[in-house]
């Protein structure tokens, strides 16, 4: 086995940046979701490809790829939803083992409320920190290191 590559000083301290950005970006996201919709960002994180969906309805497994959580996770996640009321399972017409997500009326309100803020808030933090240059630069570093990611999953 092949020593490990240690990170050097400017490596540990991007790294150490990214991270704490990470972090930092989600504790605001988060605050804003419960100060304007009583909303976890796991709650928004399943409302918004619930309710872009056609007819507010989205088979469990896409939900899930696009959240990028497991099976289990999601689940649970749903299941404490419908609780509160903000979506509804339904059985896959097209596959017996399949579910459906629904958005209920109560869920499209949460998520109509907290939109505006969350884009705000995403622009705050987030896209107003960047010039377009920045943000071209980094639309394909990310994209890159995406392809990177998925190509080593196989």
């Amino acid at each position: 086995m092949a020593d490990p590559r240690w990170l050097d000083d400017r490596e540990a301290r991007l790294w150490e940046a990214y991270r704490a950005l990470s972090r930092e970006l989600q504790r605001a996201f988060d605050r804003q979701l419960e100060r304007d919709a009583s909303l976890s960002g796991a709650e928004y994180a399943v409302l918004a490809p619930v309710s872009e969906a056609e007819d507010g309805l989205i088979r469990m497994r896409e939900l899930g790829r696009q959240v990028g959580w497991d099976r289990s996770r999601l689940s649970h996640q749903v299941k404490r939803m419908e609780k509160r009321g903000l979506v509804a399972r339904e059985d896959c017409a097209e596959d017996a083992r399949g579910a459906m997500v629904r958005i209920t009326p109560a869920g499209r309100d949460a998520i109509e409320a907290a939109a505006p803020e969350h884009v705000a808030t995403v622009r705050r933090y987030f896209f107003d920190q960047l010039s377009q240059r920045d943000q071209a630069t980094l639309t394909r570093i990310f994209e890159r290191m995406l392809d990177r990611l998925h190509h080593d999953e196989v």
